[in-house]
């Protein structure tokens, strides 16, 4: 499925707002496959012999699975070479999602308002494209006009690269779009793409700062608030 300009445009300038499209992120945002993650990573390290705690899983959250590995590889010492672990990391995940994954409070609601609404709207993911896929059986297709994966970009997060292949890809400017991220890392990518930001943190913690709105739930947002933190002029 694909938007044109024109339709990003149309869709979204109602009102005051500029608001041309919104950017969402997948794990810990719109699903919570945040703890699938931590629960794939810290039973394989255990097994393995080394105990990951809290201040590890604050570091590992929202990925990339690059960053995760040699972070882990380092602090653990664990034999491994960084493609071995993070295949058996990946594996263990994909385990993980087949049994399903819940999705996080006011996440359908916000979907559908934005369907309801013509609102363009992509997922951007550090995630591979096998394991979007599968979330997307819970979140619906119908909701998306495409999705980003990790593994389809040069450089994924924290780079902007994903959010600005998305904005272009919708016909929108970055500045006229919103992003919804749960972690440091995702705020950090869309920030340097040029888009506002809500933080809706998870796991580790996110300051409020210009651009960006922190929030504690997916239930405080909705498209009123979107097209208020986008001028109509930017």
């Amino acid at each position: 499925m694909t938007t044109t300009s024109a339709a990003a445009t149309s869709a979204a300038e109602s009102g005051s707002s500029g608001l041309q499209a919104v950017l969402l992120d997948m794990d810990g945002t719109l699903v919570d496959t945040e703890e699938f993650w931590w629960q794939a990573e810290s039973s394989l390290l255990a097994e393995l012999g080394h105990q990951l705690d809290e201040a590890d899983r604050a570091r590992v959250v929202g990925g990339p699975m690059t960053r995760v590995v040699d972070y882990l590889i380092d602090i653990t010492g664990v034999a491994l070479t960084a493609a071995e672990l993070s295949l058996m990391i990946g594996q263990r995940f994909t385990e993980l999602l087949a049994g399903g994954v819940p999705m996080m409070p006011g996440a359908e609601r916000l979907l559908t308002e934005l369907s309801a609404h013509g609102v363009p709207t992509a997922l951007v993911s550090a995630s591979h494209r096998h394991d979007i896929d599968m979330v997307m059986r819970t979140l619906g297709n119908e909701h998306f006009a495409f999705s980003v994966a990790g593994d389809e970009v040069t450089r994924t997060k924290p780079h902007p690269d994903p959010y600005l292949v998305a904005a272009a890809r919708l016909g929108a400017e970055p500045a006229r779009c919103v992003v919804i991220e749960d972690s440091p890392t995702g705020v950090r990518s869309a920030e340097a793409a040029g888009c506002t930001v809500i933080a809706v943190p998870t796991v580790a913690r996110i300051e409020a700062a210009p651009g960006r709105t922190v929030l504690r739930s997916l239930e405080e947002v909705d498209l009123a608030l979107l097209r208020r933190l986008v001028p109509a002029r930017v």
